[in-house]
C-alpha cells in the first residue's frame, strides 16, 4: 500500500498531516505503507521536514500538481516493486490531516471489489475558516445529503452517494490506475479528471462520507480553481492588508462585512463541480 501527498511550500502542515498518516498506517498494519511525498517546486523546507517525518521524497520543479502526483504515484510502484500492480494507492494533500481509521476503509472497500474510494473532506478549524464561511461552504457541500436521509450538517455520514472528487482523499487501485494512464499533467482538476476516467471505464467507484479528512481552510491555495478559490469567492470581503500571511498567502484572514449579515456571494452561485 502506498500513499501519496503532493506539497508546494507546505513546511508549516507537512509534519501534522505525515503524523496523522503514520498514525493511520499503524491501522492496517502488519500491511506495509509507503508514504511519499512529492516536494513540488518548494523554495522552504517542505522536502527536508518530509524526510525526517519519514516519508520518502521526490523533488519536481513542475509547479503541476498533475505531474507530482504522477510522479509519486511512479516512485511509490518502484519502491513496492513486484508488488505494485496490486497494490493500493491512497491519495491526500499535505495541507490534510487524516482519521485514524481512514486507511482501514480504504483497504475494506477494496476487498469489496472496489477500484476505486472518493472521500469527502471538512474545513479544518484555521484563522480564514470563521464560522459564517464555514457555515456558507457546508451548506452547498451538504446540500445533496438530505435526499439520503442523513440530515445536511458535517457529522457522520451513511450512505449519501456524493458527488465531489478531492485529490486530498481519494483511493485507487494500481491495476486500475495504470489501466486508465494514471494522472494527467493537470495544473487543477486531475482529480475529476482520474475519477472521470475511471467512472467511463467501468471500474467499480465508492463514494463514501465514512472517513472525511481534514484539510486548510485558505483563500490563497497552490492549484488554481481548487478550494481555495472557492473559499474566497465565499468570502464576505477581501482581507484587509497587513494580516500575516504563510508562503504564497497560504493564511489570509476572511472578515465578515460589518452589518450585514449574510453578506457576500451566496453558495447558490458555487455550480458543485467546483467543491
Amino acid at each position: 500500500m502506498a500513499v501519496v501527498v503532493p506539497a508546494h511550500n507546505e513546511e508549516r502542515r507537512i509534519a501534522a498531516c505525515l503524523r496523522s498518516l503514520r498514525v493511520a498506517a499503524a491501522q492496517v498494519a502488519p500491511l506495509p505503507v509507503v508514504i511519499v511525498v512529492v516536494a513540488d517546486a518548494c523554495t522552504d523546507a517542505t522536502a527536508v521536514l518530509a524526510a525526517r517525518g519519514g516519508a520518502h521524497v521526490v523533488e519536481t520543479r513542475g509547479r503541476n500538481v498533475g505531474l507530482a502526483r504522477a510522479a509519486g504515484v511512479e516512485r511509490a510502484l518502484e519502491l513496492l516493486a513486484d508488488d505494485g500492480r496490486h497494490a493500493w494507492l491512497a491519495m491526500t494533500d499535505a495541507d490534510t490531516t487524516v482519521p485514524a481509521a481512514w486507511l482501514t476503509h480504504q483497504v475494506a472497500r477494496a476487498a469489496e471489489g472496489h477500484d476505486a474510494v472518493l472521500g469527502t473532506i471538512r474545513l479544518a478549524p484555521t484563522i480564514t475558516a470563521d464560522a459564517l464561511l464555514r457555515a456558507r461552504h457546508d451548506a452547498a457541500y451538504f446540500r445533496t445529503r438530505r435526499s439520503h436521509g442523513a440530515g445536511a450538517g458535517a457529522g457522520a455520514g451513511g450512505a449519501w452517494e456524493h458527488p465531489h472528487v478531492h485529490g486530498a482523499n481519494l483511493g485507487v487501485s494500481a491495476a486500475a490506475y495504470l489501466r486508465v494512464g494514471g494522472f494527467a499533467p493537470l495544473t487543477t482538476g486531475e482529480d475529476r479528471d482520474l475519477a472521470a476516467r475511471l467512472t467511463a471505464t467501468g471500474h467499480r467507484v465508492a463514494r463514501t462520507d465514512r472517513h472525511p479528512v481534514r484539510t486548510a481552510a485558505r483563500l490563497r491555495g497552490r492549484a488554481p480553481g481548487g478550494l481555495a478559490d472557492l473559499l474566497a469567492s465565499l468570502c464576505p470581503t477581501p482581507a484587509p492588508p497587513g494580516i500575516p500571511t504563510g508562503p504564497d498567502g497560504a493564511e489570509v484572514d476572511c472578515v465578515p462585512t460589518p452589518g450585514v449579515p449574510g453578506g457576500g456571494k451566496s453558495v447558490r452561485e458555487v455550480p458543485v463541480r467546483n467543491l
